[in-house]
């Protein structure tokens, strides 16, 4: 084990694979622009990750047992993430066809009002996922409708996105059904509601600042579209069978999350009960999508059934802006996402194996001078930890687990370490566009992570409410110990307990 520790390569030559990953990102995103997930950003990360294992076996006799170990547990920890997405793709197909999603945006186009639309998307985002405890399911279910409602009204896709995913992670953050939150917490043992009684402390004013900014937006932008949103809604009316029965589809999903189901037992009844229910609901969609104009046979339509789940589909309508917006791409569609995901576990675990993430974040400890320094500390951590292992869940337990002790033997209480790691491991990891929430939420959405991340306003503000409330030293509660860094230094700024 001695050995291992001073073959470790040091802080500058860890840079090196994720300089690597940076440079040629920038330079597959130059020449393939919004085609980059076909396949180059995949290559991209798997160069990075040669670089890596050349550098820990050459350099420092690493083994290649020891990064085929990583890359495996890595992989396995996104099993069932990735056979969510297959589900969720699985859903985004018959949830359209059924016609669930265009009754979702025929009567949201008649209530939601233009100028409040960004600021209800982000409060309809926030309750949904509060009260699911799922970030994923809410953006790939209600996120999935409002990006509709919203086109439709003339809307920018990347404005929308970005409040339906602010106001998911707010819900996600504080959720006591949220399996983030649960990590956060029990990985540095907080009580889950002490816990979530704390993260109010910066997650409040910046869902309250993001609010805000998404109110004025809304009357900023002019949007004198009410003809198209009439032309859209009678489209709507003329290709699918609108019909309030179908909102017992997403109340059904709902009540079922409030139950407990696991989320993939949710998402496969969500998906293959509702496949079954297009011939009875929308018989027409049927025959275009197996393009038969006669009577159906019981063959052509469990034909259209599974292409609804699996295959693309395209239906014709008299608005090509709706035509658009209703082609699915079913669990085919999630494919280069499953593929990129894997590409990227497969970086994070040569990373980890090769211990260049830990020093790095030896480098990091260095710095920690005082409260609002460890802080910062912890966030930059869970922010850089989602750039290297591109998993929030990892991202959670590597950030706890390489600051427990330190805060601990400094006197802190764990909920403020557990609230850190949340401040950014969880709300950043959208913002990464190879990361795997980032991956899954802009195919769920359409829309490409650099395009809404300058909207994710509560994803940004969070890691920096964080940082400014430990400057300010609000509520940093510390337990007495012998030995503190820190006792004079924040001006009494803490308060024992």
């Amino acid at each position: 084990m001695t050995e291992k520790k001073v073959n470790t390569p040091n802080a500058i030559v860890s840079f090196i694979p994720i300089l690597t990953l940076i440079i040629t990102l920038i330079l597959v995103v130059k020449i393939f622009n919004s085609s980059v997930m076909d396949g180059a950003s995949q290559v991209a990360l798997l160069i990075s990750s040669a670089v890596c294992v050349a550098i820990g076996m050459i350099f420092y006799k690493v083994p290649w047992s020891s990064f085929e170990d990583a890359i495996k547990e890595n992989i396995s920890n996104v099993g069932s993430a990735i056979v969510m997405l297959l589900l969720i793709g699985a859903i985004g197909g018959t949830w359209m066809l059924s016609g669930v999603v265009p009754t979702m945006i025929y009567y949201g186009l008649q209530i939601i009002d233009p100028k409040i639309f960004l600021f209800v998307c982000c409060v309809v985002s926030a309750v949904i996922s509060i009260v699911t405890g799922s970030s994923w399911t809410t953006i790939a279910t209600i996120g999935v409708a409002l990006i509709g409602i919203g086109q439709s009204q003339g809307i920018s896709t990347s404005w929308i996105a970005g409040a339906v995913i602010s106001g998911a992670y707010f819900g996600d953050k504080i959720s006591p059904l949220s399996d983030t939150t649960v990590i956060a917490s029990s990985t540095v043992g907080t009580p889950l509601f002490t816990h979530i009684r704390y993260m109010m402390i910066t997650t409040i004013p910046s869902m309250i600042i993001s609010l805000i900014i998404f109110l004025i937006a809304g009357f900023i932008f002019h949007n004198d579209l009410e003809q198209n949103v009439d032309s859209f809604a009678a489209s709507l009316q003329e290709t699918f069978n609108i019909s309030p029965y179908l909102m017992i589809v997403p109340l059904v999903t709902l009540v079922l999350i409030l139950f407990k189901i696991p989320s993939l037992i949710v998402l496969f009844l969500s998906a293959f009960i509702v496949a079954l229910l297009i011939p009875i609901t929308q018989p027409e969609i049927i025959s275009q999508i197996v393009g038969v104009n006669e009577e159906m046979s019981l063959i052509n339509i469990i034909k259209g059934v599974l292409i609804s789940c699996y295959g693309s589909t395209s239906v014709e309508t008299s608005n090509p802006m709706l035509t658009d917006l209703i082609a699915t791409r079913g669990m085919s569609g999630m494919m280069n996402t499953i593929w990129l995901i894997i590409c990227a576990m497969c970086f994070g675990g040569v990373m980890m194996g090769s211990g260049m993430i830990a020093s790095i974040t030896r480098i990091i400890m260095r710095f920690i001078k005082r409260t609002v320094t460890l802080v910062a500390s912890t966030v930059f951590t869970g922010v850089f930890s989602n750039i290297c292992v591109s998993d929030q869940y990892l991202s959670i337990i590597l950030t706890c687990n390489i600051f427990k002790d330190y805060y601990d033997k400094n006197g802190y209480e764990p909920r403020l370490l557990s609230r850190s790691a949340e401040d950014s491991a969880t709300v950043t990891s959208p913002l990464i566009p190879w990361n795997t929430c980032a991956m899954t939420h802009a195919t769920m959405l359409g829309v490409a992570t650099l395009s809404y991340l300058p909207y994710c306003f509560f994803n940004i503000l969070s890691p920096l409410m964080s940082i400014i409330v430990a400057a300010i030293g609000y509520k940093i509660f510390k337990k007495k110990v012998d030995y503190d860094f820190d006792s004079d230094s924040d001006g009494g700024s803490h308060t024992s307990v």
